[in-house]
């Protein structure tokens, strides 16, 4: 089967971060694809740093007014030229043999969507690095972004995602949804009859939020998003999602329960953590990653957990 890849990028004042992924797509060992940067009405634009790989990539540039990333990447997707689609974040990098490992899987078990697993790159911060096993880690996501292998459907992240034409035109991609439109296009692509996978191999490098504060407000998002989600998709509903709620509403017990006195779950969450430190130092083998993971879960889990809890009581973010 030969296919014919379209990239597509939306991007909103980040200009310094489309030059390192634009220079990981010129590394690129499969180059049958194109790129297209949307550039989401943006007051510090990319136009400058796309044109200067004109002579590198099959590129091509948009300037449109803000609409928000899902409605830019349908932008960019009704121009592209591709039988298939992937959809990027700016904000990533990706590893030299990403096309190829895109093609070779859907080459051999071809499935009209998939996403791919993120991980944190050498070059990243220490923040970086532990935000990103915080998101990945079984131990806090249960793999749910691309590390547990067995999931039977996978639901694919916008940052790393293929659709194909077919699916794009019958979905009509991405839905006006601020936040949890990937999510969203997932559920929307399985009542349609598309099947989905995960290509554990065609990873990317994700920088993610660089300050816890800008790390709370991106998880807190995500779970304001759920119940929406569930409400619009009722039979996708698991009591999974009430984890993160249910886990800062006894760590805020626990801690009261500690100021009388009462130690026995003060205590468990501090197996907990421990246990967090020593699976993070085993992968990153570094203590500061280590130490900085714990933060970046706690803020992952109150952050995910109360903007979830602000949408199940009809609160506004």
């Amino acid at each position: 089967m030969t296919l014919d890849y379209s990239i597509i990028v939306p991007v909103y004042n980040r200009p310094q971060e489309i030059q390192e992924l634009l220079e990981s797509l010129v590394a690129q060992t499969y180059k049958n694809f194109e790129v297209i940067i949307v550039e989401d009405g943006s007051d510090s634009d990319a136009k400058e740093i796309v044109a200067s790989f004109q002579d590198k990539l099959n590129i091509q540039y948009f300037f449109k007014p803000n609409s928000g990333a899902g409605q830019s990447r349908n932008y960019g997707m009704e121009r592209a030229q591709g039988n298939y689609f992937l959809i990027l974040d700016s904000d990533v990098i990706v590893p030299e043999g990403y096309v190829f490992e895109v093609n070779k899987r859907l080459s051999v078990n071809f499935t009209d969507a998939f996403g791919g697993p993120d991980a944190a790159h050498s070059s990243f911060t220490i923040m970086q690095k532990a935000i990103d096993y915080s998101m990945t880690a079984m131990i806090t996501t249960g793999g749910i972004r691309g590390n547990n292998k067995s999931k039977n459907k996978f639901q694919p992240r916008s940052f790393n995602l293929g659709i194909s034409k077919k699916a794009y035109k019958k979905t009509q991609g991405f839905s006006k949804m601020e936040i949890g439109e990937d999510i969203d296009l997932t559920f929307r692509l399985w009542e349609a009859g598309f099947e989905t996978q995960l290509i554990a191999e065609a990873y990317v490098f994700h920088k993610r939020r660089s300050t816890l504060r800008q790390f709370y407000k991106q998880t807190s998002n995500f779970g304001y998003a759920r119940p929406f989600l569930n409400k619009k998709f009722p039979k996708t509903a698991k009591i999974t999602y009430w984890f993160p709620t249910i886990f800062t509403l006894l760590l805020l017990i626990a801690i009261l329960a500690y100021a009388v006195g009462a130690t026995f779950l003060i205590s468990c969450f501090g197996v907990y953590f421990c246990v967090l430190f020593i699976d993070c130092m085993f992968k990153n083998k570094d203590v500061i990653v280590a130490t900085l993971s714990c933060i970046t879960t706690l803020v992952q889990f109150t952050g995910y957990g109360l903007g979830f809890l602000k949408a199940q009581l009809g609160l506004s973010r």
